[in-house]
C-alpha cells in the first residue's frame, strides 16, 4: 500500500512540473538540429533574394553540420513566401529569408503580416539599387533618363524589377518625387523578381530595371544592358564605373533592400541562440564573405536583438515612404 502511495505521488509530482514528459521525450534529448533546415526565399530563383540566401546557407551549412535547403516560394510581392515561413512550426527546421518587402506590403493593404510575426534571428546583407536600361537605350547618363521621363508622356518608359510596389518600384518612385516628378510617370510592371525583368529589358519589352546591380550583372557583363547610377552613398566596388546618384545629380537620396534570417514567432530562445550564433560564424566565414564580394553583393550584420530593433524602426520609415508616393492604403 505504501509503496503504491508512494509511487502515485510520484506521478503527481512528476505530473505538475511536467518532468517526466521532458526525460523521456526523444525531443528533449536530441540537440538541435538534428535534421536539415528549410530556409523559405519569397522571391524567384535567379534573384539578388535567391543569391544572397544560397551564399548564407551555404556557410551555415558548415557551421551547423546539416542541410539547409533552400527553397522558393514567390507570388503576391512577397506575401505568399513571407505567409508561409510565418504559419511555420516554431521548430528551428523552418527558417525565412525575410526581406524588405515585409515593412512594406502590410503599408499597402497587401497583408495583415509585420515584422511583429517573425522572431528576428540574423540580418546579413543590405543592398541598394542601381539603375539599368538596354545597352543600346539613348540615354548616357540618369540625368538623361530623369530627363525623358520628366517630359515625355506618361508611360514612355515602362520599368519592371519587383512586384508593384516592392522596393525596387518603391525606391525609384522616391527617387521620382526627390526629383520633383510624380511617379506615376512611368508604367511599372510586375515581374517575380530582377532576374525576369533583366530578360525582358534585354528583349526591349521594358526600358528601365531599378534593382541591385549584382542582379542585372549578368545582363551587364553579356553587353546588353548598361548601369546608369546606384542609389547608395558610395560607388560599389565591384561595380567602380557606375556613378553615385550624389556624382550624377547631387542627390543624398538611398534606399535600398535589407535581408535576413528569421524564424515564425514564439521561436524558442535556445533555439535562436544556438542559430545566432552560428550564423555570426557563417557570416564572418571566408566562403560567405569571398561569395559576397564576388557577386558585388552588400553585406551588413545585426545580431538578433539589434535586427530586431532595426525591423521596428525600418517599419515606421518605410510607412512613411509609401504615404508619400501615395500607396498606403
Amino acid at each position: 500500500m505504501l509503496s503504491y502511495l508512494a509511487a502515485r505521488a510520484s506521478r503527481h509530482t512528476c505530473k505538475s512540473l511536467l518532468l517526466c514528459a521532458l526525460l523521456v521525450s526523444p525531443l528533449a534529448m536530441a540537440a538541435y538540429p538534428e535534421k536539415p533546415i528549410q530556409l523559405i526565399v519569397p522571391w524567384a530563383a535567379g534573384g539578388g533574394s535567391d543569391a544572397a540566401a544560397r551564399g548564407i546557407a551555404a556557410a551555415l551549412e558548415k557551421e551547423l553540420g546539416v542541410t539547409i535547403n533552400v527553397v522558393n516560394r514567390a507570388g503576391g510581392n512577397g506575401v505568399v513566401g513571407h505567409s508561409v515561413m510565418a504559419s511555420a512550426r516554431p521548430d528551428g527546421y523552418t527558417l525565412g529569408f525575410i526581406t524588405g518587402e515585409l515593412n512594406m506590403m502590410h503599408w499597402q493593404g497587401l497583408t495583415k503580416l509585420t515584422y511583429e510575426n517573425f522572431t528576428p534571428i540574423a540580418m546579413t546583407n543590405y543592398d541598394y539599387p542601381g539603375v539599368q536600361v538596354a545597352a543600346n537605350a539613348p540615354y548616357d547618363s540618369v540625368s538623361d533618363l530623369l530627363e525623358t521621363i520628366r517630359t515625355q508622356p506618361k508611360g514612355t518608359i515602362k520599368a519592371s524589377g519587383t512586384g508593384l510596389g516592392g522596393i525596387w518600384h518603391v525606391a525609384f518612385a522616391g527617387l521620382l518625387l526627390e526629383q520633383g516628378i510624380e511617379p506615376d510617370k512611368i508604367t511599372f510592371v510586375p515581374s517575380q523578381g530582377a532576374a525576369p525583368a533583366m530578360v525582358e529589358l534585354a528583349a526591349g519589352s521594358i526600358q528601365l530595371v531599378p534593382t541591385s546591380v549584382p542582379e542585372a550583372r549578368s545582363m551587364i557583363d553579356a553587353g546588353r544592358a548598361k548601369g546608369l547610377a546606384i542609389l547608395s552613398p558610395e560607388r560599389n566596388p565591384a561595380f567602380p564605373d557606375i556613378p553615385t546618384l550624389k556624382e550624377s545629380l547631387g542627390s543624398d537620396y538611398s534606399l535600398g533592400e535589407w535581408r535576413g534570417i528569421a524564424g515564425p514567432k514564439n521561436l524558442p530562445p535556445e533555439i535562436v541562440a544556438t542559430l545566432e550564433a552560428a550564423l555570426e560564424k557563417a557570416y564572418n566565414s571566408e566562403l560567405y564573405q569571398d561569395y559576397m564580394h564576388k557577386l558585388g553583393f552588400g553585406i551588413e550584420w545585426r545580431n538578433a536583438a539589434d535586427f530586431s530593433t532595426f525591423l521596428e524602426k525600418n517599419n515606421t520609415y518605410m510607412g512613411g515612404i509609401i504615404e508619400k508616393i501615395g500607396m498606403k492604403k
